[in-house]
């Protein structure tokens, strides 16, 4: 297959920033009802990025939880890459890809732990076997085989009893607050939109990129 014959045109819709919310979070509220509305198992989805402990940038795919406009917040074990890098360095990316409605959304913040009753009321609003997966799991860690964390899993879940377990004092939320958002609409011949907010002490400047 020749990668550079693929390709297609972007005519769903278009982005200016004169019909545009003036603060970010109600433009980013709007997208993801729309994207929630067209592919709902996987609009939440979005590449965390962060500057890992060796200095190169590391993306991977987390789940958002919930956002407001304190910032968006994501849920991971704090002893992982991610968590170790955010420890080292608290500047993250965030990239959302909706390629039904042509979207992307990029949001570069900082990060910070949630409060334990944030943490904690998540962990236990997950599934039973979810809480015992992240409370056996030293996420980011080697193992022998998939066969050791299986057995780790089932023991476990056999000393609980059908109880529920705490949550980990290594597992909960993080806080992204955003300093700059850049939505993306794709537009016919590559003549892209996009549309950059910028936090400049407490407003969000406006402006217009090229594609």
């Amino acid at each position: 297959m020749e990668l550079e014959s693929v390709r297609r045109e972007y005519k769903r819709a278009e982005l200016s920033e004169t019909d545009i919310e003036k603060q970010p979070i109600l433009l980013f509220e709007k997208w993801m009802k729309e994207a929630l509305a067209s592919n709902p198992n996987d609009a939440t989805s979005v590449a965390l990025t962060t500057i890992g402990m060796d200095g190169f940038p590391q993306s991977r795919i987390v789940l958002l939880k919930n956002y407001s406009d304190e910032g968006f917040v994501f849920f991971t074990n704090y002893h992982s890459q991610k968590g170790r890098a955010i420890e080292n360095d608290a500047r993250v990316g965030m990239h959302f890809f909706w390629p039904e409605l042509e979207r992307q959304v990029r949001i570069s913040g900082l990060a910070k732990k949630t409060n334990k009753d944030v943490s904690d009321e998540y962990f236990h609003s997950r599934p039973f076997d979810s809480q015992v997966a992240a409370a056996i799991s030293g996420q980011s860690t080697e193992v022998a085989n998939r066969a050791f964390l299986e057995n780790k899993f089932q023991e476990l879940k056999n000393e609980l009893h059908g109880k529920y377990p705490e949550r980990p004092k290594n597992w909960g939320g993080y806080l992204v607050k955003p300093v700059k958002f850049e939505f993306w609409q794709g537009r016919e011949n590559r003549l892209h939109d996009r549309i950059v907010f910028e936090k400049e002490s407490d407003t969000w400047e406006i402006k217009r990129l090229a594609p």
